[in-house]
């Protein structure tokens, strides 16, 4: 008998059964090869190898051995299956061709192995020789099939102009070589040298403990322009090593950190959340941008598939898409300058936040170490204190008064047993019977809680969303644009309109009310390209407001309490917000806020919306509006 083709075979006989009468069936068939190799190619698979499938026992051990590293270590899966069955003449012998794919991406691994099945006297079924080269023609022995990544490069992340903001920079790694030390001695000398570098001894002796005995045992990473006193500080330390290595980083430690984030090894939170895409030992990013946008800046990682030293396949690293932000590097260096503090020096939390009114891309987003890397300049939610009353403004506007219209403004004010007063060194001459410009200008308190009768619900929260306040948007990163919710009392309504009872805003969030009056119209911030949403709110700003909303503004700088700003900004307006529980002496620890705009001239910031906070300070023209001015002065 010439051997023959059993899938076609196999396929005839199960079309002759389905139109040959049942009485002509005949029962007990011998076994058919053909079942054997699909169970074969299932078990392969699924890897899960089903007793009975071999005729010298169950090799899962051997074959689990083979693929771990493809399975576990990268995350692929076979599919087998069967292409021929041919059985020999005798009857008790066939071969499978087995064809088997790995898909790796783009790309597939393929290739052929054959099996040799064999039908055993009195056998149920025939069953398969195992052969390691059964899952790999070039294997044998205990080869297993390994896989090394090859990383792709991490792309940029850029800012305005696709200016380079975070790329590789030399950094040091300071750390424990086990290699060089028994076991005992690196974890002795791994306290030394947590001590000499400011590291918890406890947490990090321990890891050098777990590690493994040839383990480099990092403790921590330094930009190399800042690694020299440590470097000399861990000399004399045996097992001490400092490496040199590269890390995408910004031009300084500082520089846009709680936004851009950082790159730094895997966390196993990571690792198991990422569906195979990272493994231990892996660099990502770990926080802000660097983190949400790790699968466009990683890019996909190349794959050697090899056994012993011979390459079986391989697959090139795709490198990393850049992230393109609209920071301009020279405002964010000159906003992280100006809230410098000195070495050691306290600080509260601060921020400076710069938008251009004609686009609404943010510019500057600078948080001070005070905030202790939490991200204060887009995301802090903060009482914005009289410079809310831009947005009073506008539902004043709207409810028909004009900047000239004439409001009272008394020393201090009571509502509903609540006594409302202006700020300390309010000027005297400013009370009485004045117009709203004057109001503005001088942060008459008492004379916008005077006017809450003139607005209905709602009208303030209408306001704030028609200048980018109180309305939330997506803008790819964490964004706080503020809250107006309806007031609950009276008192809370009054509090409302200078910024107070349950009032806030982020600094992002009131440079954007200086870009909308700024520009005329709603303006929405952006950061990145792809989020760039368009404000819609119910009653969107008119350019006539924004001129009206200008004049009130530019009356602060000229004779008001933003005078600070004179020669540097054209409208600005201060705040100052109290909080927290009360001082021994009674008093509320304050808020000071400053914004403004600059509307047109010769220099390249003549296009400009700016915030300035500081979360605990005097008043904002004391406190913040130094900041602003220096920030926006021109630079020598």
């Amino acid at each position: 008998m010439t051997p023959t083709t059993r899938r076609g075979a196999a396929r005839a006989a199960l079309a002759a059964l389905l139109v040959t009468p049942l009485a002509a069936c005949s029962f007990g068939a011998e076994p058919d090869p053909q079942d054997a190799a699909d169970d074969l190619a299932a078990g392969l698979e699924a890897g899960e190898l089903a007793d009975g499938l071999f005729s010298d026992g169950t090799p899962q051990a051997e074959y689990d051995a083979i693929v771990t590293d493809l399975v576990e270590g990268a995350g692929l899966s076979p599919a087998v299956t069967v292409e021929t069955v041919t059985e020999a003449e005798d009857g008790e012998r066939a071969t499978v061709t087995l064809s088997w794919e790995w898909a790796t991406g783009p790309e597939v691994w393929s290739y052929e192995t054959t099996a040799d099945l064999t039908l055993p006297e009195d056998a149920e079924a025939w069953q398969a020789t195992w052969d390691p080269a059964l899952v790999e023609p070039s294997l044998s022995g205990d080869a297993t099939l390994d896989v090394t990544r090859v990383p792709a490069p991490r792309a940029q992340v850029l800012g305005a102009d696709r200016a380079v903001l975070v790329r590789d920079r030399p950094v040091v790694r300071i750390g424990i070589d086990k290699s060089r030390l028994g076991s005992a001695a690196a974890v002795a000398n791994g306290r030394r040298l947590a001590a000499a570098v400011d590291v918890d001894p406890g947490p990090y002796a321990e890891l050098v403990r777990s590690s493994g005995d040839l383990a480099f045992v990092e403790a921590l990473v330094l930009r190399a322009s800042e690694a020299a006193p440590v470097v000399s500080a861990i000399r004399g330390i045996r097992g001490a090593v400092a490496i040199d290595d590269e890390l995408p980083l910004a031009p300084t430690r500082e520089f846009a950190a709680p936004i851009l984030g950082r790159v730094g090894p895997v966390t196993a939170e990571l690792v198991e959340s990422s569906d195979g895409r990272l493994q231990a030992g892996d660099v990502a990013g770990v926080s802000g941008l660097q983190a949400r946008y790790d699968e466009q800046l990683a890019g996909t990682p190349g794959i050697v598939v090899s056994a012993g030293d011979e390459e079986l396949f391989s697959t090139d690293p795709e490198p990393g898409q850049p992230l393109v932000t609209t920071l301009d590097p020279r405002l964010q260096a000159k906003a992280e300058r100006v809230l410098a503090v000195p070495e050691g020096a306290e600080s509260p939390p601060t921020a400076i936040v710069a938008v251009r009114p004609s686009d609404g891309a943010i510019l500057a987003a600078a948080s001070g170490v005070g905030g202790d890397g939490l991200n204060v300049a887009t995301y802090g939610q903060y009482a914005p204190g009289s410079t809310f009353k831009v947005v009073s403004s506008l539902a004043l506007l709207r409810a028909g008064l004009r900047p000239d219209s004439r409001v009272s403004c008394p020393a201090t004010l009571s509502v509903d047993g609540k006594s409302f007063k202006n700020y300390d060194d309010y000027p005297s001459t400013g009370l009485g019977e004045i117009t709203l410009r004057q109001a503005v200008a001088n942060s008459c308190n008492t004379a916008f809680v005077g006017s809450a009768g003139e607005l209905g619900r709602g009208d303030l929260a209408e306001a704030a969303a028609a200048l980018g306040l109180g309305v939330d948007q997506d803008l790819g990163f964490p964004a706080y644009f503020g809250q107006v919710p309806p007031p609950r009392s009276e008192t809370e309504a009054a509090a409302d309109l200078i910024g107070q009872g349950t009032v806030l805003a982020s600094p992002m969030a009131m440079a954007t009310v200086a870009a909308s009056v700024r520009a005329g119209r709603t303006v929405t911030p952006y950061l990145l390209e792809e989020f760039r949403p368009e404000a819609a709110p119910d009653a969107p700003l008119t350019a006539a407001e924004g001129r009206a909303l200008r004049g009130l503004m530019q009356a602060v700088v000229t004779e008001g309490s933003g005078s600070v700003l004179a020669g540097v900004a054209d409208g600005a307006k201060t705040g100052t917000a109290e909080y927290g529980d009360p001082l021994p002496d009674g008093s509320l620890a304050t808020h000071a806020w400053m914004i403004a705009f600059s509307d047109g001239g010769p220099g390249p910031d003549d296009d400009l919306a700016v915030a300035a906070f500081v979360e605990t300070g005097d008043s904002g023209s004391v406190t913040a509006g130094p900041l602003l001015r220096s920030f926006l002065a021109p630079t020598p």
